[in-house]
């Protein structure tokens, strides 16, 4: 449905282009740019109608309702780039906190012995200076 009315938008568009600039201008010559050649009408003399701008009044107003219609189209579609990217995942070597518990508090269970000794195995390793090339003599 969105590919039709992208279509005839874009062919619109130019019929709309191409009307408007086929057009002459009202009073173009220099009489016109000091206010002559005109009646007493603001914009100077209307005449008739002629093919090109009802053209051009018809092209402006299907346009219009194409440029509508593809708005309401993109808002119900509602994908964005950014909604279907994952969250990055957590690194590994950081772990959340055990939480403080106060002496009295009898609900919160002590970790268990062998995620502290993996704990501080981490830390002492951590810890450890880098170990240093060798030097090689020449």
């Amino acid at each position: 449905m969105s590919a039709l009315i992208i279509i005839l938008h874009i062919v619109v568009c130019l019929i709309l282009i191409f009307a408007v600039l086929l057009q002459s201008g009202k009073a173009a010559d220099l009489a016109g740019a000091f206010g002559g050649g005109g009646s007493q009408t603001a914009f100077g003399g209307r005449g008739t109608a002629t093919l090109l701008s009802k053209v051009t009044t018809a092209s402006a107003i299907i346009f219009m309702l194409t440029s509508l219609g593809l708005w309401i189209l993109s808002g119900r579609e509602g994908s964005s780039v950014v909604g279907k990217e994952k969250a990055p995942a957590p690194p590994a070597a950081q772990t959340a906190a055990p939480a403080a518990t106060t002496p009295g508090d009898k609900t919160a269970a002590a970790p268990p012995a062998a995620a502290t000794e993996q704990k501080t195995e981490a830390k002492a390793e951590a810890e450890k200076p880098p170990a240093q090339a060798p030097v090689e003599k020449k």
